[in-house]
């Protein structure tokens, strides 16, 4: 099957680089394999290092202006399905379709986020076949009533990793880092979902960090340079045991080198960072949520917090950090989990029967 990713998003995101780990499983079961995506962003630098064929678009263009754009490429291509992410690049891409004469549209949705048609979803849906993606089984379920309308049934592609990938991946030193190198160094995955729950983080911090000189936290990830994270921490009086990193070329050393991974941030980034540090051996913790209690089993590969008491959280996390044996067993806990319910060929498996269905010619017509 003739496949391509579209992304209209400039920057780097768990959703992008969930459809660059699609690409390439597809592309390595024999797919003919495109990804559409800004030129000289980070997406289409890692898919050309891949060896994926890429092709740019314009953010800034129009609706109209994409959709033409786009319809070359895919009769150029011979493009049978496109993937999508959001409301508006699937109507790019279903316009596309329409005009090119061929074709089905996938909107993958991230993880453990609400599947919403607004207006240009809903005249997307008339314009071109088109079928949901969902990570879970679970949310697949929750949003039987909201895809009457779509003309191919929802398929689900779980997320998952090659966890022996991650084996040879090597500690950055915790002085490049401006860390002691002794202590508990807990390593934290952010982006601007996670703007108001990571409050919990600081506060806990603030509790903790007077007894507990040797603890310290690095956060990373899209938005962890904002000044109003520094102001909040400053506030609290933590900036002396935190330092934000910014968003990094390569997340895992970062990991690799800490004790613990705390995850605040939502969608495909949360659900990666926690497949991530499990791979990595690494016990996590984060507040409890659906996303979270899918991929992290509590009081067995890692914490999640329900509390908004910041003395009870402070608490857990302080008996959590104390116990080094059961951190460590809570992390080969969760190696074992990312290999057995989280692989990356269940994944491609999901990918590839959503784009199979999808290309059944026969629900390719629209009125």
């Amino acid at each position: 099957m003739r496949v391509l990713f579209y992304f209209g998003d400039r920057e780097w995101s768990g959703c992008a680089r969930v459809i660059l780990v699609a690409a390439r499983g597809l592309a390595g079961r024999g797919h003919p394999v495109t990804i559409a995506c800004c030129a000289e962003s980070r997406l289409d630098a890692l898919a050309r290092e891949a060896g994926l064929e890429t092709v740019s678009i314009s953010p800034a263009s129009s609706t109209v202006g994409g959709a033409w754009d786009l319809r070359k490429v895919l009769q150029q291509r011979f493009v049978e399905v496109v993937i999508a992410s959001t409301e508006r690049d699937q109507l790019v891409v279903s316009s596309a379709m329409r005009l090119a004469e061929r074709g089905a549209v996938l909107r993958r949705v991230p993880s453990f986020e609400t599947l919403v048609m607004q207006r240009g979803g809903k005249l997307a849906l008339r314009i071109a076949a088109a079928g949901p993606i969902f990570s879970t089984e679970r949310e697949a379920q929750a949003a039987e009533s909201h895809v009457k309308e779509w003309s191919i049934p929802p398929a689900v592609a779980p997320l998952g990793v090659d966890a022996t990938a991650y084996d040879g991946v090597e500690a950055v030193s915790r002085r490049d880092l401006g860390v002691p190198s002794t202590g508990v160094l807990i390593a934290c995955t952010y982006d601007a979902t996670g703007r108001y729950r990571i409050a919990s983080l600081f506060r806990t911090l603030a509790l903790l960090a007077p007894r507990h000189a040797n603890m310290h936290v690095v956060i990373f990830g899209a938005g962890s340079l904002d000044q109003d994270l520094r102001m909040h921490a400053a506030a609290l009086g933590v900036n002396p045991v935190v330092r934000f990193l910014g968003q990094l070329e390569d997340e895992r050393p970062v990991m690799r080198a800490a004790d613990v991974g705390w995850v605040v941030a939502g969608g495909d980034t949360a659900a990666m960072a926690c497949l991530d540090f499990m791979a990595l051996r690494k016990p996590v913790i984060g507040e409890r949520s659906p996303l979270t209690q899918h991929y992290v089993a509590d009081g067995i590969t890692g914490l999640l917090l329900a509390s908004q008491d910041p003395s009870y959280t402070a608490s857990r996390v302080a008996s959590f950090l104390a116990e080094e044996d059961k951190r460590v067993a809570m992390g080969n806990a969760g190696r074992t989990r990312v290999q057995r319910d989280f692989t990356d060929v269940a994944m491609f498996d999901g990918f590839e029967h959503a784009v199979n269905a999808a290309g059944d010619r026969t629900k390719w017509t629209r009125a």
